[in-house]
């Protein structure tokens, strides 16, 4: 009988065995076929655990340079102190650790978001509710307490900071990171601190047809082409009329002495507009370069800028110095902090500059899968209708001589209303949203990589344009509608057009910085929005930009010649890319590769600003086309 058992024991055990081998072979099967990442067999084994694929993990290195989303560690600093260094104001930090990755429920934070002893949060993710985009637990973006409406409307002034508004202590349940950004992690690159590029932990590319591409197909169905496409050469026209029309100005309800200095800046610089070359600037890359050097003279003469005091830290006053967003933190900084133009006497003020941050307003009052942010703009609009109140010098104007610097997407949604008369430099310069050419600045988009030393990562010596033999190169997250068109028609196309998604991982992004010191043009194609940190990167490393996006208003677009060192694509020719740029001689590429060398001193954040640096170049802009307001 023992051995009847024993026989039925064994019997029973084979088939157990078969059973758990044909379960196994089906769940492989499965995670095979529809989990479309070389991580799925991991998956199986860390059950809820957080892909390091769909996280943005600071301390890994990157091939590929971010966009929308995924970012390292924010610097979120105050004012400097008088020896000089910037306090760090209270920002708790929330960086994913180890043991947090092997849960699968969210970080939280229970620390206070403003704190004296930390200045990073690991989450600055670019999110795209702009377009109405609900913020969930996959999109990596904060949740944060909702604002009482109530006092947002009952006062012109803006709520004061408390646990309704902006609180500055959060609740672990109030302040949510997932796994995933809003950007390029939906398909797998992660983002290094250090060299601010992305990179794909897959050693497999991402294919136009891989289930990579499908992942966010959906969230590019939101996302369409512009109704109307305005070509580089007809927002020629529009900046030459906006310049030259009366219609556009406004009187000022009561005169100023500032008004003449104004009126005289505008009549010196139209007379050099015929004066001839200047040994410090390269002619060919301005519209006009006796006219661009005659008003940046009189800008250092005459300027004086009134900055606000009011506003409640973090939203004002206070400035992310790296990332995506690090333009409207850089200036912030140098602007409250300069001495040269900045006046405490607002009746001499030919400016007045309202020192906000987009980013920060978004990840204060920007509350999770609202689907809104009237109460973003609802804060701004009373905090205008308070200046308006508290002084007469928006009144006076109706806020033409008040400016903002913004490199949030939704930067033109909060500053519509009654700011929309005011000069608002925006990152995302988009005509199809509002931009308003001859008044409102395009402000660059740049990556800066460390916030104590923002020229990091450049690099001397480059290539020169006779040994770059790749004609065309792009790598990046498939996002938005208008990349899964380009890649479908490019990508493992054609040998000289290196067209790809993202990168394999390679330390030190060695991979992507290569193959765009090897490249005559990069591709610089729209993502969810018009801008991209791509065009300056691209200049950084001399390789000709190719901009592919179109209404979008290129930095600067009041003296610089864009078309001398650039070109522009429109998104309808996307099939014709290879033949658009073979149709450049070779001469003219030379030429066009020595330009975007010599225009790289404008597009440089430094500590201390230098000569016509970024921090000069875009108060110039505000400034010219301050000046150009005024009617003789």
């Amino acid at each position: 009988m023992y051995k009847g058992v024993q026989f039925l024991c064994q019997r029973d055990a084979g088939k157990l065995l078969m059973l758990v081998g044909a379960t196994f072979v089906i769940v492989m099967a499965v995670q095979y076929f529809e989990i479309p990442s070389i991580g799925a067999f991991t998956s199986l084994f860390l059950g809820n655990a957080v892909r390091n694929d769909s996280f943005v993990d600071s301390k890994h290195d990157a091939s590929i340079p971010p966009e929308r989303g995924a970012m390292p560690p924010l610097d979120i600093v105050s004012k400097p102190g008088k020896n000089g260094s910037f306090d760090k104001p209270d920002l708790g930090v929330v960086r994913p650790s180890a043991s947090s990755l092997a849960n699968a429920m969210p970080l939280t934070v229970s620390t206070p978001l403003i704190s004296p002893s930390s200045s990073n949060i690991s989450s600055n993710t670019k999110d795209h509710a702009a377009i109405g985009l609900s913020k969930d637990a996959n999109s990596g973006l904060l949740s944060l307490s909702k604002p009482d409406q109530a006092s947002l409307s009952q006062s012109a002034s803006p709520p004061p900071v408390n646990a309704t508004t902006v609180s500055s202590s959060i609740s672990p349940s109030s302040l949510n990171i997932s796994s995933n950004t809003k950007d390029h992690a939906t398909i797998g690159p992660n983002k290094d601190a250090k060299s601010g590029l992305l990179f794909n932990n897959n050693s497999s590319s991402v294919t136009a047809n891989s289930s990579a591409h499908g992942a966010s197909a959906k969230r590019n169905q939101k996302y369409k082409p512009p109704s109307k496409v305005v070509p580089i050469s007809e927002m020629n026209i529009m900046l030459h009329q906006r310049y030259a029309s009366s219609s556009s100005s406004m009187i000022p309800h009561w005169p100023s002495e500032v008004d003449k200095d104004m009126l005289h800046a505008r009549s010196e610089i139209e007379k050099a507009a015929g004066i001839g070359d200047d040994i410090d600037l390269y002619a060919p890359l301005y519209r006009n370069v006796s006219m661009f050097k005659r008003s940046y003279e009189l800008m250092e003469k005459l300027l004086k800028v009134y900055v606000y005091q009011e506003g409640e830290k973090p939203i004002f006053h206070e400035y992310i110095l790296n990332g995506i967003y690090a333009s409207e933190g850089w200036f912030m900084k140098l602007m409250e902090n300069n001495q040269h133009f900045v006046t405490k006497d607002p009746s001499k003020a030919h400016l007045f500059y309202i020192p906000f941050s987009s980013r920060l307003l978004e990840l204060k009052l920007y509350v999770r899968k609202s689907h809104s942010r009237e109460n973003l703009v609802e804060y701004m609009k009373n905090f205008v209708d308070m200046l308006g109140v508290k002084y007469p010098y928006w009144n006076r104007t109706d806020g033409t001589d008040h400016f903002v610097a913004a490199c949030h997407d939704w930067a033109p949604a909060e500053t519509r209303g009654r700011m929309l008369k005011s000069i608002r430099a925006l990152c995302n310069a988009d005509l199809e949203v509002g931009f308003d050419i001859g008044k409102d600045v395009s402000l660059p988009e740049t990556y800066v990589r460390s916030a104590e030393n923002p020229l990091k990562n450049l690099e001397p010596n480059l290539p020169s344009a006779s040994e770059r033999h790749i004609l065309a190169f792009f790598a990046g997250g498939i996002h938005g509608y208008l990349r899964p068109i380009l890649l479908s028609h490019w990508e493992n196309k054609d040998p000289d057009m290196r067209i790809t998604g993202p990168l394999p991982h390679v330390r030190g992004s060695r991979n992507y910085i290569e193959l765009m010191k090897s490249s005559k043009f990069c591709v610089c194609p729209r993502g969810f929005e018009v801008n991209s940190p791509r065009i300056v990167e691209s200049i950084f490393f001399e390789c000709v930009p190719v901009i592919i996006s179109d209404n979008f208003v290129p930095p600067f677009f009041d003296v610089l010649d864009w078309e001398s060192f650039a070109v522009f694509v429109l998104e309808k020719d996307i099939p014709e890319l290879k033949k658009i740029l073979l149709a450049i001689s070779d001469e003219r590429y030379k030429e066009m590769h020595k330009r975007a060398k010599m225009v790289q001193r404008h597009f440089l954040w430094h500590h201390q600003p230098v000569k016509y640096d970024l921090f000069h170049m875009v108060l110039h802009s505000v400034w010219y086309n301050r000046v150009f307001q005024m009617r003789m």
